[in-house]
């Protein structure tokens, strides 16, 4: 499996190309900036951009939507519960980043759905807390990208419109610790860990 992480923006977002190795088809995790470079990153992989795929919709995960999509003509996919936040520049943050308007979605994601990428499945797993349509996608079973659920040592900040700590600490609990310990976790910030590291060591998870 192809996994390859950029931070971008002046927050330090992870996005992520995610691609698989035997049909070069590849999808695109949270492009919050810097979208001529991430199209670079995506032509030097040789990778054929089939979804973009928004974890949640705070303007350091959506910001370089727009270039992607135009550069790749990827479908651009998010939880049907974050549609009013990543079209409200207000409560996305995107006035404050002097965003544009972001691109419509092409299609509104469920929990339990899932896409094939080459012969990779993606999952979608609602994790709401951190916002209201807050997703993790598990790939291939082993492989999690948490957005800004849980993060090595710490977890999603919960003070930000629609932001719930007790929604958060139950999404993790109920989706994402039952995962093998040996998952792999690529947050949103920060860098990797695995669910059974923070099974053990994670202050809010004890």
């Amino acid at each position: 499996m192809i996994i390859k992480a950029l931070q971008v923006g002046s927050l330090g977002t992870n996005c992520y190309l995610v691609g698989c190795p035997e049909t070069k088809e590849g999808v695109v995790i949270d492009p919050g900036d810097e979208g001529a470079r991430i199209v670079a990153e995506i032509e030097k992989e040789g990778l054929k951009i089939k979804y973009i795929i928004n974890t949640h919709g705070h303007a350091d995960h959506i910001g370089a939507n727009k270039a992607v999509k135009e550069a790749t003509g990827a479908q651009l996919l998010l939880h049907s519960q974050e549609e009013a936040i990543y079209k409200n520049p207000s409560a996305s943050f995107a006035d404050f980043f002097e965003q544009g308007e972001p691109p419509e979605p092409d299609r509104l994601l469920e929990d339990g759905d899932k896409l094939k990428v080459g012969e990779l499945t993606i999952e979608v797993l609602a994790t709401p807390g951190h916002t209201p349509g807050g997703i993790c996608l598990l790939v291939n079973g082993k492989h999690l990208f948490s957005g800004d659920t849980l993060f090595e040592g710490s977890i999603g900040r919960t003070d930000l419109p629609g932001g719930s700590y007790k929604q958060l600490m139950q999404s993790i609990k109920e989706k994402l610790l039952p995962l093998p310990d040996e998952t792999r976790v690529y947050p949103g910030h920060m860098q990797m860990t695995t669910i059974g590291k923070e099974k053990g060591k994670n202050p809010y998870l004890q």
